[in-house]
């Protein structure tokens, strides 16, 4: 099933700049194949509905198995049955 989201991936105990953490956050969604749009305080992504889910599993497996200690991701998901979503289609 496709879907849009929005995560925010916060590492905790990072330190002040959690700059390396974000971009490693950040790869890791494109490179599940998904459509990675950072803004100001997180990411939208479009993709499978699972591939996201997976993706952010990843990213909480990855960033603790490099140094992250406490990791809290808040997510939003939209899902439609009557066209496909996109994160296109939510622009006006």
């Amino acid at each position: 099933m496709k879907a849009t989201a929005e995560i925010q991936v916060i590492p905790i105990g990072a330190g002040v700049s959690v700059r390396k953490e974000v971009k490693r956050a950040h790869q890791i969604l494109e490179d599940a194949g998904l459509n990675a749009t950072l803004h100001a305080n997180g990411t939208n992504l479009e993709g499978e509905m699972d591939a996201i889910f997976e993706a952010v599993r990843n990213v909480h497996e990855t960033l603790h198995s490099e140094g992250t200690v406490r990791i809290a991701t808040f997510m939003k998901v939209a899902t439609r049955t009557d066209k496909t979503p996109s994160l296109a289609g939510k622009l006006f």
